[in-house]
Order: structure tokens, then sequence, then C-alpha cells
């Protein structure tokens, strides 16, 4: 029998992503698991409504949101723990900037640039609900069709309530493959 343990934030893990921004001619950055798939066409990603970040991504309209592996783990931590208005924090990483010209983590094996489309607010949080303008991955995770092989990229996952990072595991099964009689 289940236990009715309140209202809970349970839709965990989720991937680890660094949030990237232009703050005038350096890039800002922070850490976030808050992120999510809306449609086929937009992506949320939510944010304390206190990070420096915020304001910058308002001004802009604009950010990147690159995928963290166990490479670039450590300094996505860092970005995580020191507030943008109190620390520059735009040499924690090694950027180019996209097509969009938000910065992107040359390092990290999987960025989005993303356009605000709308902001949603929420006690506490801003949820930026983005549309992607370009995604560019390594091509050493692309398979022999051109797709992401999520196999060999193994982003690194956030488990909320523990606080911890996951490692991504092993195929238990195809899509749609467990078909009931």
């Amino acid at each position: 029998m289940k236990k009715n343990i309140g209202s809970q934030l349970a839709l965990y893990p989720t991937p680890v992503t660094v949030i990237g921004a232009m703050n005038g001619d350096k890039p800002t950055w922070t850490l976030v698991a808050h992120v999510g798939i809306i449609g086929h066409d937009r992506i949320l990603v939510s944010l304390a409504a206190s990070h420096f970040i915020n304001g910058v991504i308002k001004e802009t309209g604009k950010l990147s949101v690159n995928i963290v592996d166990e490479v670039i783990l450590p300094q996505a931590d860092y970005a995580g723990s020191v507030s943008g208005k109190e620390e520059d924090k735009s040499n924690l990483f090694v950027y180019e900037k996209g097509d969009a010209a938000t910065p992107i983590i040359s390092e990290a094996p999987l960025a989005m640039e993303c356009t605000v489309a709308e902001i949603y607010d929420s006690p506490g949080f801003e949820s930026f609900i983005c549309t992607i303008d370009a995604t560019y991955v390594e091509e050493t995770y692309l398979n022999g069709a051109g797709k992401i092989d999520y196999h060999a990229l193994k982003p690194v996952l956030f488990e909320f309530p523990t606080y911890e990072y996951i490692k991504t595991g092993d195929v238990i099964g195809k899509c749609l493959s467990f078909k009931s009689k």
C-alpha cells in the first residue's frame, strides 16, 4: 500500500545543466536542474527569482542550456554555489558564441541556444519558457543517422531530495515495446 507523504516535488532525477547568458560583453552562468520539456518546440528553465542571471535573461531574451557531463561537473557545481551578484563567473568556462550570440560552453557535450517566449511566475520562481533556436552537439555524440547518442553522451542527473548527482544507467527496453495482452 502506498503512503501519502504530502505535496512533494517527486519528478526527479532531472538533467544537470548550466544556463548561460551574455551580461554585456561577458557571459554569466548558473547551475540549473529545474528544466523540462513542455512540447516538441518548447523547453522550460525554472530559476529562483533571486538569481542574478534572471535579470540578464530578461534583458537579452536569450539563454543557452548546456548539458553537464562528468568532465565539466566540478565547474558546473561551482557555478551553482556562488552568486553572479557577488562574483564574476565569466571565466569559469571556455566558451564561444552561438549563432544567436548566446555563450556556449566549449566543453559541454550538447548545448541549445534559446529565445524566451514567455515567463511564468510562481512563488519564489521565474520559469522561462523558451523556443530552441539551435542545438550544438559534439560529433562524437552523434550516431550514424546524425541523431544524439545518449548512450555515449551520458548526461549527469540531479536528484533533489538528497542533492546528489547521478550517472545515467543501462537500457532496459525500447519505448512502447512492453505490449500487454
